[in-house]
């Protein structure tokens, strides 16, 4: 066993010895000679916060189209995006990924789905920001291949067509996925902006590889009503019918869902991204979080593109979450602050597929984020006052053990010259 980390003194759960990437000690720990140590006195230490997802590119757009719809949004957006370059793209990512681990995060999902110009080097450069900032990247290769000409909301200049999709899929995953730090997801992005052939031969490449299946499902009632008229069946339905129900499949947004159609998904372990802020901001509507856990379907909390949740961090999620879920149950109790945290960690890492992170417990991969608890000595709880007190961002954060924060600052970038590159990309965008 190498050298051990110890996080010593944290209000919950005590101390934490770290070796070799993972846990192997927590409660109160003996010191040993050659210990590092990390003095945590007062601090709340949970696993890492799993964003399950995102779209980094959004940055370059924030706080635009305010008071629309997700069609009207999409359709003032899209031909933006369609100007963005692979160097717009890993700005982006850099100042997202970076943000997202100020804000607790150690393993994030990003869902890029528009390709400008066919150049898919865009997803090289999302795996070197997060290389460079240092959490674990789901890279979720999104796409759209139906056009406005063909019945789709997009542009049709900013589709691509299905078989070059499919091999540039192949490509990122040979490129990219090593299943530890990168995991290279098939997502293709939503019923609006998909064929039915590109849904099913999707999901028989990634089965293919033994990879996991994305995609934007029942997150509005117009979606419902285009997947009526052109399918003649619900969006669940269509699911189905592709192939994508199943636990190797999770699904962001999953508000609209019936009870039936919450049944099928749970006895499947087929996941949901829940993303309650944006839900919020494109007045989409309220997930019903405890309905789906309780059906048996894995939930974990999403940020959304920073163009719909324009905060862009992780951490305020998980409160909103709670809020969300009692104003839509009229219930106090529908959820508590232990049940967020766990939506926030282990849930979202059970959306991921992964079995040894999202969890303070020995032997897990030792991704932890340390809270200041400065403030919050006057509340009992411990994860009480971490979600219900006032946001906060990590006063350190470890990926298998290894520093991504430190005293509150992203090690490996230079967050404050990230942002004033990406301020100055985002106006030159706007003004072309």
């Amino acid at each position: 066993m190498s050298r051990r980390l110890v996080l010593r003194g944290a209000r919950h759960p005590g101390d934490v010895a770290i070796a070799d990437g993972r846990i192997v000690g927590m409660g109160t720990i003996a010191a040993e000679p050659g210990d590092e140590v990390v003095r945590c006195d007062g601090d709340i230490v949970t696993a890492g916060l799993v964003n399950t997802h995102h779209h980094l590119y959004q940055w370059m757009t924030r706080g635009r189209a305010v008071g629309c719809d997700l069609f009207g949004w999409l359709v003032e957006l899209y031909p933006v995006w369609g100007r963005l370059s692979v160097d717009d793209v890993r700005a982006a990512a850099l100042v997202g990924l970076g943000e997202l681990a100020a804000t607790g995060c150690t393993t994030a999902s990003d869902h890029h789905y528009l390709v400008p110009r066919g150049d898919d080097t865009v997803f090289d450069a999302i795996v070197d920001a997060a290389r460079q900032v240092g959490i674990r990247l789901h890279l979720s290769r999104g796409s759209m291949d139906l056009g406005e000409s063909r019945g789709g909301l997009p542009p049709d200049h900013v589709v691509e067509d299905r078989d070059a999709i499919l091999a540039s899929t192949e490509s990122v995953i040979a490129r990219h996925h090593d299943g530890e730090m990168v995991h290279v997801t098939v997502a293709p992005c939503s019923p609006f902006s998909v064929t039915s052939g590109l849904m099913v031969e999707s999901a028989e490449l990634a089965r293919r590889h033994g990879l996991r299946l994305h995609t934007h499902l029942c997150e509005t009632v117009e979606e419902q009503e285009h997947c009526l008229e052109r399918f003649g069946r619900r969006p669940v339905e269509m699911l189905d019918e592709w192939g994508w129900v199943g636990d190797d499949v999770w699904l962001a947004h999953g508000i609209h869902i019936a009870d039936d159609e919450m049944a099928r998904l749970g006895s499947a372990g087929t996941g949901v991204a829940h993303c309650p802020s944006s839900n919020a901001r494109m007045a989409a509507g309220m997930c019903r979080v405890t309905d789906l856990r309780a059906a048996g379907c894995p939930v974990g909390l999403g940020v959304d593109g920073v163009a719909s949740n324009e905060v862009g961090g992780l951490f305020g999620e998980m409160r909103q979450a709670l809020y969300t879920a009692r104003l839509r149950e009229l219930r106090p109790d529908a959820l508590m602050p232990a049940d967020v945290v766990e939506i926030g960690t282990r849930g979202g890492a059970r959306c991921l597929g992964m079995d040894d992170v999202g969890s303070l417990e020995v032997g897990m991969r030792a991704d932890l984020a340390v809270w200041p608890g400065d403030d919050l000595g006057d509340m009992v709880d411990a994860l009480t006052a971490l979600v219900l007190g006032p946001d906060r961002r990590v006063r350190h954060l470890f990926v298998e053990g290894r520093i991504v924060v430190a005293d509150g600052e992203v090690a490996g970038t230079d967050l404050a010259a990230a942002h004033r590159d990406l301020a100055e990309r985002s106006r030159l965008l706007w003004e072309a």
